[in-house]
């Protein structure tokens, strides 16, 4: 059986700005892809503080989002994405379409829908408790979509190679 798909977005907040930075996503076979993006100008703050974020890193290695938008309808046509619930996924993600005026080709729904046998509460333990034992930080959405998988396993909703 085919694994169920997931997504973690890493994003900047201050004050006068809220945009995604960095994106990790999981595929059918259970294989995952990240990318640093590029964030587009109108998501800037005028101000330009941006706290500790290294925007020039992000305009040069950064995916440029028509790039990124062709990759998500390639590899999550008509899916219900899951993700942790704990952050903006579901914002970020419109926001990310919305500056090339489409819509998302997925629906994103939290890991409550998908593992119901726990609380959101134990599933966040479980979550946290995984990056834990397998060192991993937690901000790296590579990480977060590595833990739901490992969760997903673990509750046997897909089948192990």
């Amino acid at each position: 059986m085919p694994a169920p798909r997931f997504l973690d977005i890493e994003y900047c907040q201050t004050d006068d700005a809220l945009f995604p930075i960095a994106m990790a996503w999981s595929l059918e076979d259970g294989q995952m892809k990240n990318v640093v993006i590029a964030p587009d100008d109108e998501w800037l703050p005028e101000d330009g503080d941006l706290g500790d974020l290294d925007l020039l890193y992000l305009e040069e290695q950064g995916v440029p989002l028509i790039e990124l938008v062709h990759e998500l309808h390639q590899d999550l046509p008509d899916q219900t994405v899951y993700v942790d619930g704990l952050d903006p996924d579901e914002i970020l993600v419109d926001m990310i379409f919305s500056v090339m005026e489409q819509d998302a080709p997925f629906e994103v729904a939290p890991i409550t829908d998908l593992i119901t046998s726990m609380s959101s509460d134990a599933l966040e333990d479980r979550r946290r408790q995984l990056l834990f034992e397998a060192g991993l930080e937690p901000q790296l959405p590579e990480n977060g979509v590595y833990a739901l998988l490992l969760m997903a396993q673990e509750a046997g909703l897909f089948d192990e190679d």
